[in-house]
């Protein structure tokens, strides 16, 4: 096989083709609940690429953590679906009619949805490296001292909270359906699956526009002010209007550069992590 060819076409197939799969799922009448064996097939394509083609193979090695990584994704998924299923409910909270463009084509409506939520988990991402009660929360996901693909997925459940609402009120308001909302979760498990990766996957001028594990990486660092860079969910145009753009394309990663340098003895358990920020 040749890998480099996979490395070059890896994150593009994975963007384009899952991303594909779901939008023909639910355009073919699919329920949203339908998107999680899809959500299944990613993580496995992933996990199968981080052993043919590793970045940085001593990630593979698990530190006693995929349980508590597990707990996590499951978790937060359970969260992100009960939270698409409570569409209808808050349609019918909203007291104006919807003005959402439903006359649309569903994949235009689907990438308005993406666009609009990028904007609003980013900058809530942001400010969770400069507001110390979020911080607190955030704190969960810095923790981790290798990256692998369940990493995204590694938040704690108020942060997840916060950012889910800081992304989606905005389109709720406006009256997104539901079948939207589910693609638009299905996208951001995707992409924050990509973001972490442990995939030697090479995007080429790509990194200046998508916020994928090249460019994620940096934001990982664990040294004080290093990492506050590339908050970007998927594109990378936030982090340049608040000039926290940064890339250094030759730059290799290597175990001990991630996690908190200020809190070495961070909570390794699932339910500690839960409690920590609270103590």
């Amino acid at each position: 096989m040749n890998f480099l060819l996979l490395k070059r076409i890896y994150a593009p197939l994975m963007l384009i083709g899952w991303n594909a799969a779901a939008l023909t799922l639910v355009m073919r009448g699919g329920p949203g609940i339908a998107l999680l064996p899809l959500l299944l097939g990613a993580v496995a394509c992933s996990f199968l690429a981080e052993r043919w083609i590793p970045y940085e193979p001593r990630w593979n090695q698990a530190h006693g953590d995929r349980w508590r990584d597990t707990a996590h994704a499951l978790v937060n998924e359970g969260l992100s679906l009960m939270g698409v299923l409570a569409i209808p409910l808050l349609a019918a909270l909203r007291p104006w009619p919807s003005i959402w463009p439903t006359d649309w084509p569903l994949a235009l409506q689907w990438l308005l949805a993406l666009l609009v939520a990028d904007a609003g988990i980013t900058l809530t991402h942001w400010a969770s490296h400069r507001l110390p009660w979020l911080w607190r929360f955030h704190a969960v996901h810095h923790s981790v001292e290798r990256l692998y693909g369940f990493n995204g997925l590694m938040k704690h459940p108020v942060h997840l909270a916060i950012e889910t609402a800081a992304g989606t009120a905005p389109l709720l308001l406006l009256g997104m359906p539901q079948q939207v909302a589910a693609l638009l979760a299905f996208s951001v498990a995707l992409q924050l699956l990509l973001q972490h990766a442990n995939v030697d996957m090479r995007i080429g001028a790509l990194r200046h526009l998508l916020a994928l594990a090249p460019v994620h990486r940096f934001h990982h660092l664990k040294w004080v002010g290093t990492g506050d860079v590339n908050f970007g969910l998927f594109t990378t145009l936030w982090d340049r209007l608040l000039g926290s753009a940064h890339d250094e394309p030759g730059r290799r990663f290597r175990p001990g550069d991630f996690g908190i340098g200020t809190a070495p003895d961070y909570p390794k358990s699932y339910l500690a992590q839960l409690l920590a920020p609270w103590r």
